[in-house]
Formats: C-alpha cells, sequence, structure tokens
C-alpha cells in the first residue's frame, strides 16, 4: 500500500508547460514576475519563509493608508533619516507651529498657588503664590510691558530725529558753513565737547577769521596776520600715560603711598608685578574708603545707644560667649595676603571619572527606549547604583517617571499597566510630584501627536483621581491643556476640552475664576485667547448661568480695555461651543456685550460685533427678540466704520438678517449699499465676508429678484469673477455659494449665460470653479431655462474643459459633465456621437490618468444615453471597454470594469456587445485581482450577470468561476 501511495508522487508532468516541482517555469526564467504597485523596491521586504506573510502580502491596502505609509519616501532627498525604511517621518508638533503659537514654549510654568479652602484662617505657606501675590506680579508685568514698549517707542523716534538732522545736515551747501563762527561752534555734538573743547575755545578766543571748521577732524584753523601755525597734536586722555604718585622704593605706610612726587614714575601696570606692587594695588583710595565705612556702620553699638533705641522694659542684656573674641581687623576679611607659594584665585578642579560626555548610559531591561531629546529628563533613570540612598521624595519621583516613560514610549502592554498604577497610586504619589513631573514634560517642542495624546490621558485620569487635590495646580494645567484648544487637530482640542471639563468639576467655579482671573488682562492675546477657550468650556460644563455674574464684572471693566475684550472674547466662545444652548440666556449675554459696540478701543468693538454674530448664528431660527437692544448700533456703525471693524459689523449684520420677519426688506436693502460699495475691496477678509453676507440678504425675502438683475449681477460678475479668486481655497468656495444663491434668486440662464464663456479660460483652477458653480446650479434649479443657443455653449465649454484638464483632481470636471448631461436629458442625444468619440480617443491615450477618467465618464453618462435611443453606441462603447480588460493599472482597471456594469445594467443582457459568454471568462483571472477597486467592481457585475443573465453562461464557467 505504501509503495502504491509513493508512486502516485512521482507523476511526471511537462516541465515546459507545468515547470519544475519547485513552481518555477523555465520559459519564464529571468523574467519579472509582477509589477510593483509603487517605486520602491519590493526587496526590502523579507518575510522569513513564512506562508502566510508571503499571503498576506499580496493584499493591498485603501488608497488613503497607502498613501500615508509612503508619505514619508518623498523628503528622501533632503538627506533626513527616515523612520522604519523610509516610511514616515516623524512629525513633532512644534514643527506645524509658526513663530507666535511658538511663544508659548517660552512661557513660564507658574509657582504652586495656596488652596483658600484648605487654609482657612491658617498662615499661607511663603513657598506657594496667593491670589493677591499673582494679580501684583500681572500689574508689574504689565507696567514692565509698556515702560519697555515706551522705551522702544522713544528710541525709534530719537532715530528718526538723529537721522532727519543728519540729512539736514547733508543737504547744508558747503560754502555756507563759514559765514558765522558761532553757527559753526553751536552744531557741535557730544563727540565735539569732549575731545575738541580746546581748539573750540582757541578759535573763540584768537581768531578773527578762521577757516570754516565745525568739528575736530577738520582742518586745522589759521590764525589771522600770522603764517601757518605748525600743527600741534591736541591731548587726548586716551593717550596720557597714568601717572603714579608714589616714589620708586615702596612704602608700606599709607601715608607715604599716597604722598605726591615731584618727578612722576612709570605706571606699575608696566612692569613686572612683584609682591609689594600686589599689594599697593590692592589698598586703592577706594578700597580704603569703604573700608573705612564698613568700620563705622559694623561698629558695635554702645549701651546708651541700645537704650535709646530699645525701650527698658522686655528686654534683658545677655553675656556673651566666653569663647567669643571680636575681629579687631575686618581688614582681613576684605583683602587677603597673597602668598609667593601659590595663586589664591584659582584651583585646579577634581576630574570627574563619571561623566557621560554626551553619551547615554544604555537603560535597564525594564525601562523602554529613552529619546536623545527626553534624556535631560529621563536620563537618571539609567543610574541605578544609588537608589538605596535616595531620599522618600526622591524615589517618588523616580517612580513616578519610569512609569511616565513607559506610557510616552512602552509597549501597549507596558502603557496600559503603567497608566493604571498612576491612576490608582494618584492619592499615594500625591499632586505636587505628579504634576511637577508631567506638566514639564507637555511644554517640549520634540514631542509628538501619539506622545502629548498619552500624556494628556494621564492628566485627565489624574484628575479625576486627585479630585479636590488638584486645586494648587490648576493654573499649571490650564496653562498647558490651553494650547490643545488652539490646535489645528480636532482630536487635540477635544481631548482639552475633556481636561479642562473634568478639572472644573473637580475644583468648582470659584477655584476656577481664582486661576484664570489674573490672564484675563494679559497683555499677550494667545493668552487672552486661551483663557477665553477655556472658560467658555468651564461655563459648558458648568452652567452659563453660574458664570453669567462674573461675565457682567468682567465686560464692563473700567480699568483695562482687555479685561473687557477677553470677557467678549468669552461670550463669542460660549456661543461658539454650546450652540443653540444659549437660548435661555441669550438676552442677558446681549445686554452684557452690548455697550462694546460705542467702545473707545477699535478691538472691543470688533470682538462685540463678532461675539453677536456668533450669539445670531448659534440662535438661528429664533432668538431675534433678544438683539433688540443692538440693531441701532450695528445698522449705525456699518455706516461710520471702516476696515476690519466694518467687517465684523457686516459679519453681525448678516447673521441678524436671517432672524428677521417682515422687516427684513427695510434692513437688507440699508446692507444691500453698503455691501455694493465694498466690493472693490481688496481685502481677502473682506471680500469673504461681503460674500457671506451678500449671500445671507438673497436668501431672504426682502431682495427683489429684478433690483438684484439690475445693479447687483453686472458688477458683482465684473469685480468677483476674476483668476485671483479661484486661487484662494476660502474664497473660492463662499463665491460658489453665492452665485448658487443668485442664481435661486434670479433664476439659472441669467447667472449660467454671465460665466459659460469662462470654461474655455486657460487657467484651469478658474474652470475648475466655473464647472463647480454651473454644476450646483444645475442640481439645484435644473436646465429647463437654459435656451438653445445656451446649450450649445455650455456643451462645447464642458468638452473643452474636459479634454484639456491636466491635474489629478478630475472629479470637479467629471461631475460637472455627468450633471449637465443628466439634465439636459434628450436635447443631448446630437451631442452623444461626438461625446463617445472623444471618449473613445481617450481610451486608447497613453496616460493612465486619461483611461480612467473616460471610463468612468462612460458610467456616468449610460443613462442618458439608453433614452436617447443610442444603444448601438452604447455596443461600441462595450467592445472597447471589452478589449480594455488587459488594462494594468488596478485603478483604471476598476473604472472599466464600472463602465461595463453600467452598460450592463442599462443595455442589458441579450443586447450586450460582447456578449456574457464571452465577457464572463474574461473576468476569471481578474477575480484574482486584489485590488479593492476592481474586486469591488469586478465582483458586482459578476453578480449583476448571475442575477439576470445566467443562462448565457456555461454550468462549467460557473464552477470556475465559484472555484
Amino acid at each position: 500500500m505504501e509503495q502504491q501511495l509513493d508512486s502516485t508522487k512521482s507523476v511526471n508532468f511537462d516541465i515546459d508547460i507545468y515547470g519544475d516541482g519547485d513552481g518555477s517555469n523555465n520559459q519564464l526564467k529571468g523574467y519579472v514576475n509582477s509589477i510593483p504597485v509603487n517605486e520602491i523596491d519590493d526587496d526590502v521586504h523579507d518575510f522569513g519563509g513564512s506562508e502566510v506573510a508571503r499571503k498576506l502580502a499580496s493584499y493591498i491596502a485603501p488608497k488613503l493608508v497607502f498613501e500615508e505609509v509612503c508619505k514619508g519616501v518623498e523628503d528622501e532627498e533632503e538627506g533626513e533619516d527616515d523612520i522604519g525604511l523610509g516610511y514616515r517621518k516623524r512629525e513633532r508638533i512644534i514643527d506645524r507651529e509658526d513663530e507666535y503659537k511658538r511663544r508659548r514654549y517660552s512661557r513660564e510654568i507658574s509657582p504652586d498657588r495656596n488652596d483658600p479652602f484648605v487654609l482657612g484662617d491658617k498662615t499661607p505657606d511663603v513657598l506657594k503664590s496667593t491670589y493677591a501675590e499673582v494679580m501684583k506680579e500681572q500689574i508689574l508685568r504689565r507696567e514692565k510691558e509698556e515702560i519697555l514698549r515706551e522705551i522702544v517707542k522713544k528710541k525709534t523716534k530719537e532715530e528718526d530725529e538723529e537721522k532727519n538732522r543728519r540729512s539736514r545736515c547733508d543737504a547744508t551747501p558747503a560754502q555756507g558753513r563759514g559765514t558765522d563762527a558761532t553757527s559753526s561752534i553751536s552744531r557741535t555734538n557730544g563727540w565735539d565737547e569732549i575731545h575738541g573743547r580746546l581748539v573750540v575755545a582757541n578759535v573763540a578766543d584768537s581768531m578773527a577769521t578762521a577757516t570754516p571748521a565745525s568739528m575736530t577732524w577738520d582742518a586745522t584753523p589759521k590764525l589771522a596776520g600770522f603764517a601757518t601755525p605748525t600743527p600741534k597734536r591736541q591731548r587726548s586722555r586716551w593717550d596720557e600715560t597714568p601717572e603714579t604718585t608714589d616714589s620708586a622704593t615702596p612704602f608700606l605706610r599709607v601715608s607715604s603711598v599716597y604722598t605726591p612726587r615731584v618727578t612722576p614714575t612709570g605706571g606699575l601696570s608696566l612692569a613686572t608685578p612683584t609682591l609689594g606692587a600686589i599689594m599697593r594695588s590692592s589698598l586703592t583710595p577706594n578700597l580704603l574708603r569703604s573700608e573705612k565705612d564698613m568700620e563705622e556702620r559694623n561698629c558695635p553699638l554702645a549701651d546708651e545707644d541700645l537704650d535709646a533705641i530699645l525701650p527698658l522694659e522686655g528686654y534683658r542684656i545677655l553675656d556673651p560667649p566666653t569663647s567669643y573674641v571680636p575681629i579687631l581687623t575686618p581688614a582681613r576679611k576684605l583683602v587677603s595676603t597673597p602668598t609667593p607659594f601659590g595663586t589664591p584665585f584659582y584651583a585646579i578642579p577634581e576630574e570627574n571619572r563619571g561623566q557621560q560626555f554626551g553619551i547615554p548610559k544604555e537603560a535597564s531591561v525594564n525601562l523602554p527606549f529613552i529619546n536623545p531629546e527626553y534624556n535631560q529628563y529621563f536620563g537618571f533613570l539609567t543610574n541605578e547604583e544609588d537608589v538605596e540612598d535616595l531620599s522618600p521624595e526622591e524615589q517618588k519621583r523616580r517612580n513616578i517617571m519610569k512609569l511616565l516613560l513607559k506610557v510616552i514610549n512602552g509597549t501597549p502592554p507596558e502603557r496600559k499597566t503603567a497608566l493604571r498604577r498612576l491612576t490608582d497610586k494618584a492619592r499615594e504619589f500625591g499632586a505636587g510630584p505628579l504634576f511637577n513631573c508631567i506638566l514639564p514634560l507637555l511644554k517640549l517642542g520634540t514631542l509628538e501627536d501619539q506622545e502629548r495624546h498619552q500624556l494628556v490621558k494621564v492628566v485627565d485620569r489624574v484628575v479625576y483621581k486627585l479630585d479636590e487635590l488638584v486645586r494648587p495646580y490648576v493654573h499649571k494645567i490650564l496653562v498647558q491643556v490651553g494650547t490643545l484648544l488652539v490646535d489645528r487637530d480636532y482630536y487635540a482640542r477635544s481631548e482639552g476640552r475633556e481636561v479642562i471639563s473634568s478639572l472644573c468639576k473637580a475644583v468648582g467655579l470659584a477655584t476656577m475664576i481664582t486661576a484664570m482671573r489674573p490672564d484675563i488682562d494679559n497683555i499677550d492675546e494667545d493668552v487672552r485667547r486661551r483663557t477665553a477657550k477655556a472658560f467658555s468650556v468651564v461655563a459648558s460644563s458648568l452652567g452659563i448661568s453660574a458664570v453669567l455674574p462674573f461675565l457682567k464684572a468682567v465686560c464692563q471693566s473700567k480699568k483695562s480695555w482687555q479685561a473687557r475684550h477677553t470677557g467678549i472674547w468669552m461670550v463669542q466662545e460660549i456661543a461658539i461651543l454650546v450652540g443653540c444652548a444659549v437660548l435661555p440666556h441669550l438676552r442677558h449675554l446681549v445686554e452684557i456685550i452690548e455697550h462694546g459696540l460705542i467702545d473707545v478701543n477699535q478691538k472691543v468693538k470688533k470682538i462685540t460685533a463678532l461675539a453677536i454674530a456668533a450669539l445670531a448664528e448659534a440662535s438661528h431660527p429664533y432668538g431675534i427678540e433678544g438683539f433688540d437692544s443692538v440693531l441701532k448700533p450695528l445698522f449705525k456703525g456699518i455706516r461710520s466704520h471702516r476696515g476690519n471693524v466694518l467687517a465684523a459689523f457686516l459679519k453681525a449684520t448678516g447673521f441678524m438678517i436671517r432672524l428677521m420677519g417682515i422687516q427684513v426688506s427695510y434692513y437688507a436693502k440699508e446692507v444691500m449699499c453698503v455691501l455694493v460699495r465694498q466690493f472693490q475691496s481688496s481685502d481677502a477678509e473682506m471680500k469673504m465676508i461681503v460674500l457671506k453676507v451678500l449671500k445671507q440678504c438673497m436668501s431672504t425675502e426682502g431682495v427683489e429678484a429684478d433690483y438684484i438683475r439690475d445693479d447687483i449681477l453686472p458688477i458683482f460678475f465684473q469685480t468677483f469673477w476674476d483668476r485671483r479668486m479661484a486661487l484662494d481655497r476660502r474664497n473660492y468656495k463662499q463665491l460658489v455659494e453665492t452665485t448658487v444663491e443668485i442664481a435661486n434668486k434670479v433664476g439659472a440662464a441669467d447667472v449660467v449665460g454671465k460665466i459659460v464663456e469662462d470654461l474655455k479660460s486657460e487657467s484651469e483652477h478658474y474652470r475648475k470653479m466655473v464647472m463647480e458653480t454651473i454644476e450646483n446650479i444645475v442640481v439645484s434649479l435644473g436646465a429647463s431655462d437654459i435656451n438653445a443657443r445656451l446649450e450649445v455653449l455650455l456643451i462645447d465649454g464642458i468638452l473643452y474643459a474636459f479634454q484639456e484638464q491636466t491635474s489629478e483632481d478630475a472629479d470637479v470636471m467629471l461631475n460637472g459633465f455627468g450633471t449637465v448631461v443628466n439634465s439636459l436629458g434628450q436635447r443631448v442625444k446630437p451631442y452623444l456621437p461626438q461625446i463617445s468619440a472623444t471618449i473613445k480617443w481617450r481610451l486608447c491615450n497613453k496616460s493612465a490618468k486619461v483611461r480612467q477618467q473616460a471610463a468612468d465618464l462612460v458610467s456616468r453618462i449610460a443613462i442618458v444615453m439608453k433614452h436617447c435611443g443610442e444603444e448601438q453606441l452604447m455596443c461600441h462603447l462595450g467592445v472597447v471597454l471589452y478589449e480594455s480588460l488587459g488594462e494594468e493599472y488596478p485603478e483604471v482597471l476598476g473604472s472599466i470594469l464600472g463602465a461595463l456594469k453600467s452598460i450592463v445594467n442599462v443595455i442589458g443582457m441579450t443586447k450586450m456587445t460582447p456578449q456574457i459568454r464571452d465577457l464572463l471568462p474574461c473576468l476569471k483571472p481578474i477575480l484574482k485581482n486584489r485590488h479593492e477597486k476592481v474586486q469591488e467592481n469586478c465582483i458586482d457585475l459578476v453578480g449583476r450577470i448571475a442575477d439576470r443573465g445566467a443562462e448565457f453562461v456555461s454550468a462549467r464557467e460557473w464552477m470556475r468561476i465559484c472555484f
């Protein structure tokens, strides 16, 4: 039996067809068996002979994931080290921040603060700051900033005056300088007064007529009636040799040292210093004078002096200790006698054998890898020699840093265990050691998003566990976590709001207000911005009604405009965060900030208008009654203000108009006059606000279509529809939405007729903007009012724009083409031959992207071709697509399969060309393709054939498909 089984294993196959026993084909040796999906060599992947790994490697991830993985390859030429075979580089948070946001790294972490709820009547800890001390420091800091600003302003003013003076002096003619001697003397500067005063005096006393000279650098003056004097060099203090007043023989007596001599000798500093020279140089007059003053001030007080200073009762005179010996010569403590045996000013330091010289030690087995940038914080963990000799506080800090290192760089199981241990032992560790270790790490500029996420998670859980013990560290936490509220990442902002919400629930409203109060009137606008966002989270967590009294006091502050600005900013952030939840408190919030519309400071006016706009947007479509008190100042302000303040007022007015009822007609016309005037503004921010307000006015019933058609449309298209608007993404989107809203008001034909010729513009970005606008208009209003001439221009322009596109983003053109063709319906029948010819020509293009766009267009217009009766044309396109099933690019192959699926769905199984029995066998090898798009479309097409035309394919073929 075993021999029979062995004989079956030795079956001979045709090697030329089936290859060797190892699965290789001799005819294909030396050829590439597969095409890599990207330019990265496949040799970098080593599967170690694992069959499972080899099979999994054939699966392809979705496109978005694949692009993110290969993102790091783009910067490979710049010489940076890649992480993990060059796939993705480390993205630090500081790398994506601008210079303004990086200023937060220079802000010091505030000291611990006393908790008044715990202290009660006890004396505050001197090492911790109180609320009064913090406010005093804030006032001093503000005064310092103002003084420095005034100094800079004054210095700039003086420099400008000096430049103007020099320019006037340079502009004075040369012959005019000798007309008046006094004028030349009056123009002397400080340099002339020091070095040239003898020259000026001699000129004033002995010259009758002199060569004009006002500075010492001019020519030597000539005396009247005499010959040219010999030039005499003026003595300068820098040229004088320092004279000594002692004799050649040094004396140790002070009186002889300072006795003047007739013949001065050379300076002692010019000769080799000796012992006597050192002693004489030490006994200078200033030193002796200071020594005398010290003796007079520090002399012991007599009993009479003490009786005069201190009261007679309540004190007792103590006898000095028997071992006390007073110092009678205090000079010994000031001047030390040099010895000839050594220099007392320098000592050779001892060599430290344990110095690392920048090379970090290897971490122990129980510790994760320590990044070089974190070595200054975690480097001491590698030193385990003197761990037992550490104090309890140092051991506690060491344990906390170990757990934090595992949270940042550990494996997922280590991170989970460390995070749980930090949470469970939070009260045992204490709030002080925990936050003193965590918060400096959050301030690092080398953090990545994942590392910061882990640290913020630690802070959130520790705050929840510590509860009221976290009060002295509220400001520290707000400073570091508040930066998350202004991050561009949505999830980072969400994490920051969660931490602050947990914090305010743990410590209460009073502690939060006490911690944030000094930052409300901070000079730095970024600090006030984070404070406003943090306070909005507090209001959302504890209730708006609880913070209304504090908001009212801050918004009506008269000490500084920064406090009013921040208070109104808080109202704006509250409206943005809570949305329609402001409706019960809308009237109170508006009354709190309404005085800001007439404030003397322009920034306060601007933020007040923006806050009102946020409140109106949050309360839409209700709440117009709450804004009665601000309607008059708003509409008065749009006629009197200019610049950014006007833009803010216009924005508030636009959101107010949406809330109005029957009175909207009057207010809309008032606003339209200002908007038309601002059409010519060159400010990008003003343009965006004008477009938004114009859209809001168009959506109301207060503006008539005839007024828009006659007075608004010509200047609107002349001003806004240019190529520059297509390059700015924000204004581009707002312009498209506003134009669609105008079309809803006046009709599609009037607006499409204005921009249809721009489909042949030279700028591709501008053509995309035109196509997107036409698509949205047709989707909203249809193509019923488009006449025959406009129809011809539209189809011609769309075909031109579709053929001339070169960018990778082709969805706008494809969607616009399909939308217009489907909207026109049977009216597009005369243009179908031209469209199909364009498709067939582009299906044979050498560019894979062009072929993909052509196949995608077939799937979008297949239904219209069926309604127009162009079945023969569709069959011809089906044959062309069938011949393209050998496409090598998976994205293009997926689009071709999608186009075939659309044709099969529309034309049916019986009329399909090629026939179904010929099409299905070609799909069998494609089923082995692992690309997501190919698999989806191929399986859908096979399923549709099995559902509607299973009888057209033999059972044997279906068995091959199944297995």
